[in-house]
């Protein structure tokens, strides 16, 4: 099978989420990607969405499921209750997080990829086509999650962030460098992507291999994917016990969307 999950360029904007379909996710947890349970968002997707699909060709609560590789390369796409607008891309395989050794497997499905044309789902629910600057992906460190299966969100970036990374964006390189000032008193290593839709690009191997003793200490670090106009921006963050650092990358994330209303 190739490394990379086969994705279209662009995936027809979603049904809306029904009053159904949200009862059963409420039911499951409070907030999938922040609830007590560590196991709640595998049994949504492997006791719910993948049995709705392959039984009756219908992906709730998900609002898709994507089996095209079968269940061992999959994903699903879920609506976070955390947000208007924010999303998860979600392996059908049970895959821990960042530091799961499968994610850097010489075969491993880039869940990249799909998480990129979920921004349609953020666009649909904010009910308007962003740029792709507004649109960020992120995974949290081991320390800033509370899920024990890999999520990745996609949502709407902070304001304050897409202006810095414009305004800065042309001085970021292709390879790992101090983005050269703190975001929220963070510090982040920043790296230039010259891809439009993440296919055959492979973040997470991306940081294991460019950053020293990142492979041996995955589960660390957070990694962001922002949107640019000719490409993306790949941000890292870092555990640091010392000063209370998490390194929860979906801090670059606005669950508010502020940027679909103008601000």
């Amino acid at each position: 099978m190739p490394a990379n999950l086969p994705v279209p360029s662009r995936r027809r904007l979603p049904r809306s989420i029904g009053p159904v379909v949200l009862a059963v996710v409420a039911a499951l947890c409070a907030s999938p990607a922040r609830a007590a349970d560590p196991d709640v968002l595998w049994r949504i997707v492997n006791d719910k969405c993948v049995p709705n699909q392959q039984q009756h060709q219908h992906a709730s609560p998900c609002a898709e499921v994507d089996l095209t590789g079968g269940v061992a390369r999959g994903h699903v796409v879920l609506k976070d209750l955390v947000g208007a607008t924010q999303y998860l891309v979600i392996p059908t395989a049970r895959v821990t997080g960042i530091d799961d050794p499968a994610v850097l497997a010489a075969n491993a499905p880039n869940y990249w990829a799909p998480a990129w044309i979920a921004r349609f789902d953020v666009f649909a629910r904010a009910h308007k086509e962003l740029p792709r600057s507004a649109i960020g992906l992120a995974i949290n460190s081991v320390k800033a999650r509370s899920q024990n299966q890999l999520h990745i969100h996609i949502d709407c970036v902070q304001p304050d962030l897409r202006r810095y990374l414009l305004r800065r964006g042309a001085r970021i390189r292709e390879r790992w460098a101090d983005l050269g000032e703190a975001y929220k008193g963070h510090r982040y290593l920043a790296m230039r992507l010259r891809s439009r839709d993440l296919v055959g690009v492979e973040p997470f191997k991306l940081l294991a291999g460019g950053i020293p003793a990142a492979r041996q200490h995955m589960g660390n670090w957070s990694l962001a994917v922002i949107g640019m106009p000719r490409g993306f921006v790949l941000l890292a963050g870092h555990v640091n016990p010392t000063t209370n650092v998490r390194a929860s990358g979906e801090e670059v994330l606005d669950h508010d969307c502020a940027l679909a209303k103008g601000r």
